[in-house]
């Protein structure tokens, strides 16, 4: 007796990965939440620095659901970084002077080490991403 192929969902995969994109920030968010309730010192934050740029590799992601994971992490770690050096101008620390938000976002003050812990950030990003692709695996993405 043959069996009928599974019927393909409707939901359109752009939809599907968006949501899962929303998702993952949600979690990543937590988990910052959490790292900085849980713990202090540098352990916390530089584990805060690789999760913003996860966080970032999400939001690219949610943005651009067919972008390829290599891509998503490189942009994720290009914005990171460009947020790190933006800090030698002392723009950011103005900024955040005036908007908690801004604080959170841009940082205020520069900190080279931050620079390798959002390559590990989009590292563990673009592993995960990888993995999650249909018919994929590390090594082709």
């Amino acid at each position: 007796m043959k069996e009928k192929p599974a019927v393909r969902a409707s939901i359109p995969r752009s939809a599907v990965v968006r949501a899962a994109a929303v998702a993952a920030a949600l979690v990543t968010v937590a988990a910052g939440l959490g790292v900085r309730s849980a713990a202090s010192g540098d352990g916390a934050k530089y584990a805060g620095d690789a999760l913003y740029t996860v966080l970032i590799h999400a939001l690219v992601v949610l943005l651009v659901p067919r972008v390829r994971p290599l891509t998503a992490a490189g942009a994720a770690l290009a914005f990171s970084w460009a947020v790190e050096l933006a800090q030698l101008t002392g723009v950011p620390a103005e900024l955040a002077e005036r908007s908690a938000v801004a604080r959170l976002v841009l940082g205020s003050t520069f900190n080279a080490p931050d620079l390798l812990w959002y390559g590990v950030g989009a590292g563990l990003a673009w592993a995960v991403h990888s993995l999650l692709r249909p018919g994929r695996s590390l090594a082709r993405s």
